[in-house]
């Protein structure tokens, strides 16, 4: 379990918490004049950035190889990070995908969701953020619609911290990220980016085909604390979306 100095370098490198809420880059934000339009760097100049919106018509159907989850239940770390609800993860829960493995290091959520399926959005999207050996980025992304609630986000929910920048640790609160995933596990494939600054590129991502259901409450819950927090679709830009059979 991390703890201390590694506690927060680990936060601060992963989604949420970057240079610019400590005050040393650029502040942004989701609207206004630090919204998406003015975000500097690799999310102005890039030319393989996230999310996207797929089409169903153009991917290319693959035999592509499963993705092998082990996630593994552990303490409930939660942050409002001024940004999203970002859950971190104890080390020992990862993804495998054609042999190579990626540890899960945190999930955090979007509202409405921040890829397309031919033109739709999702009410939500679940990100869960992967990391291998040597650093290596991989994301999952669950769009999330209205039906039944969720137990994970129903947990998560529970014990949303009082104030943003702190993270929150319930010893004796045991969360299961495993109960985001549906059953299908079908997925779209592509290179892409971090979907906030400074939205690195090089980040390997999977959108599952099949949503998990959250419900009208849980959305409202979050809609009061985000009521939009979702990049715009990016240029494809040539770039091959591969589909899992």
């Amino acid at each position: 379990m991390r703890t201390g100095i590694a506690r927060a370098a680990f936060v601060t490198a992963f989604l949420g918490l970057t240079a610019a809420d400590s005050g040393t880059a650029h502040h942004w934000s989701y609207a206004g004049p630090d919204g998406p339009s003015h975000w500097g760097g690799a999310c102005k100049s890039g030319k393989s950035q996230s999310p996207i919106g797929i089409e169903t018509a153009t991917v290319d159907v693959k035999k592509l190889p499963p993705l092998v989850i082990d996630y593994r239940p552990g303490t409930l770390h939660v942050i409002d990070n001024g940004h999203t609800v970002q859950v971190n993860v104890d080390k020992g829960s990862s993804m495998t995908v054609g042999g190579h493995r990626f540890e899960l290091v945190q999930f955090h959520f979007h509202k409405p969701s921040e890829e397309t399926i031919d033109g739709r959005h999702f009410a939500m999207v679940a990100h869960l953020v992967h990391r291998d050996l040597k650093g290596d980025l991989a994301v999952i992304a669950v769009p999330l619609r209205a039906g039944a609630a969720n137990p994970v986000i129903e947990t998560v929910w529970r014990y949303l911290p009082h104030e943003k920048g702190r993270e929150r640790s319930l010893h004796g609160v045991s969360i299961s990220p495993g109960q985001l995933l549906p059953a299908n596990r079908a997925y779209f494939t592509y290179m892409g980016s971090l979907t906030t600054p400074p939205c690195t590129e090089g980040v390997r991502w999977f959108v599952l085909k099949a949503p998990t259901s959250v419900s009208l409450n849980q959305i409202t819950t979050f809609s009061k604390l985000y009521r939009a927090n979702a990049r715009p679709v990016q240029p494809l830009n040539r770039r091959e979306v591969d589909a899992s059979g």
